[in-house]
């Protein structure tokens, strides 16, 4: 073989790599080829890579934001990053999942089968499921996994998502029938829920959750709280392509200065969440790829609408007004986003509101509503902190800059990131928090907004609103139900008590000796919060 074939295969073999971690696409996997002067070969050079099977093997390392020392395997209470990453994407399953199409497809179902209405499905148990302890999965599991979340005294953050799957009966070992309140085209979506992870039920039908028994790819050798968790391999998993690695080890990196320089170091294989003022720089780093993914993710601003002042809509106006939205995208994200409208619902997603006028800064404008709330000027404190997002807590200063001209004076309280979702977040009248967003419109404003949610994280109550999500919900007619949520994203934008400058890419990082499906999830961070189970080495 003479040096220019040699050179030439060196630099296929690249391609190849790059094709079988997703990265490259078949147009320019044949553009490149072509170059070379392999047109003719490239088909069948491209097809080798693209058809070639996941490698099992290796130990997975990935740094993580979001750990607190207070997590545990009851995902009821799961907020973030670290534990979704743990509990939904390594050692528990749903009985749906969400695709890289943004498509709920069956997991822990063999099937979903609605009636002609929506209103009553029927769900088919997956067989020969086993759990690591060894249990084979049934209907009974399913159910109580479910139940866990409903009721009075429920604290689960998903309460009113479970509440509105109606009545569950079990039909039979692999048979359950869930009759809802009312139609929901959207119910597989509900399932796939990361707080409605799958456990293990006893005689008695409840789940121990701290035990962490999943059906999951990987089982717990190890874990320490706000620290990290060294996940094993399940060799019984029913998904062949998927739990590659044989061991992983889930490092809490809260700090994203900590993160960018165990990826820049080769401490990880992957990390979540770039700090986005250097990550441009992190991607020319040899080995290191940094993956940008659209998504459903929206930084926020809550207010508790019962407290004063936030309970004069005059107020929340003002304080919308003086949002320089612009200027947030260009600094805090460095262009890796777009403009928020005070609504939830993204451009991407399906019933966007495209027609509503997008919300501007105007200062003089913001004025005039305090004025109309009897005010001249005003103080408040907004608690803010990196654990809410990257860069939070300078995020935050620049927006108290853009309010001064308005006469608001913000003061930012800059608080610990240990425990900031359990101690500060829905505690105190103001404060900085993001969503990852939901796939379907009814499934954000449920959770999100509905009054009496667990995670309404500005105490909202609204009447139109509430009859619309129920209408919404039950609507076949996809022009009327389009129009329900437009005018649902309406009243959010101009009575809801919460501030949405922008929504946001996901920028990761991941070793380019990591192989991983060509199109990347994006309703969560590093393949929705799936890499552990998803991707492979090279």
């Amino acid at each position: 073989m003479s040096g220019n074939e040699s050179k030439k295969l060196q630099e296929i073999e690249k391609l190849q790599k790059r094709v079988i971690s997703g990265s490259l696409s078949r147009r320019e996997f044949m553009r490149a080829a072509a170059v070379m002067g392999l047109a003719a070969a490239a088909p069948a050079l491209y097809a080798k890579a693209a058809h070639a099977k996941p490698k099992k093997g290796g130990h997975y390392r990935v740094g993580l934001p979001a750990a607190n020392t207070g997590d545990n395997m009851d995902t009821a209470t799961n907020s973030d990053n670290f534990m979704i990453t743990m509990a939904q994407g390594s050692v528990r399953n749903c009985v749906t999942e969400v695709d890289a199409n943004g498509k709920a497809i069956p997991e822990l179902a063999e099937s979903l089968e609605p009636s002609a209405d929506a209103a009553t499905w029927t769900v088919k148990v997956r067989k020969g499921v086993v759990f690591h302890s060894g249990k084979t999965l049934d209907a009974d599991d399913i159910i109580a996994s479910i139940e866990h979340h409903r009721g009075e005294g429920s604290k689960s953050a998903a309460k009113s998502v479970a509440e509105s799957m109606g009545e569950i009966k079990k039909d039979d070992a692999n048979t359950i029938i869930f009759k809802l309140k009312s139609g929901n085209a959207d119910f597989p979506f509900l399932l796939s829920d990361y707080h409605i992870t799958i456990g293990a039920a006893d005689k008695s039908g409840k789940v121990d959750w701290m035990a962490g028994d999943g059906t999951g790819p990987y089982s717990i050798k190890t874990f320490e709280p706000g620290v990290r968790a060294h996940l094993v391999r399940n060799p019984n998993y029913f998904k062949a392509d998927e739990g590659n690695f044989d061991e992983a080890t889930l490092l809490a990196l809260n700090d994203a200065n900590a993160r960018m320089n165990a990826m820049s170091t080769g401490q990880v294989d992957a990390i979540a969440r770039c700090d986005l003022k250097t990550a441009k720089l992190l991607g020319k780093k040899p080995g290191v790829e940094v993956l940008e993914t659209e998504g459903t993710k929206h930084y926020t601003y809550p207010m508790d609408v019962r407290q004063k002042p936030f309970n004069d809509n005059n107020v929340r106006m003002a304080l919308k007004l003086g949002m320089d939205r612009k200027v947030f995208i260009d600094t805090v994200l460095r262009g890796y986003g777009a403009l928020g409208n005070d609504h939830p619902i993204g451009a991407s997603q399906n019933y966007h509101a495209s027609d509503l006028p997008q919300r501007k800064y105007d200062p003089d404008k913001a004025k005039w509503h305090l004025k109309q709330a009897g005010m001249s000027s005003l103080d408040v404190e907004m608690s803010a902190s990196d654990a809410a997002f990257a860069g939070a807590v300078d995020a935050t200063q620049l927006y108290a800059e853009s309010l001064k001209p308005a006469g608001i004076n913000l003061t930012v309280k800059r608080v610990s990131d240990d425990g900031y979702w359990s101690n500060v977040w829905m505690k105190v009248p103001w404060s900085a928090s993001y969503w990852s967003g939901r796939p379907t419109a009814d499934w954000m404003f449920t959770i999100g907004w509905k009054a009496g949610g667990n995670w309404t994280e500005t105490f909202w109550d609204h009447k139109r609103f509430e009859e619309l999500l129920v209408k919404g919900r039950a609507e076949l007619d996809e022009a009327k139900r389009s129009a329900i949520y437009k005018e649902m994203q309406s009243i959010c934008r101009d009575e809801g008590g919460s501030v949405i400058p922008c929504f946001v890419k996901s920028v990761d990082a991941a070793s380019d000796k990591l192989g991983r499906p060509a199109k990347l999830a994006g309703n969560f961070e590093l393949d929705g919060c799936r890499s552990v189970a998803r991707w492979w080495f090279l």
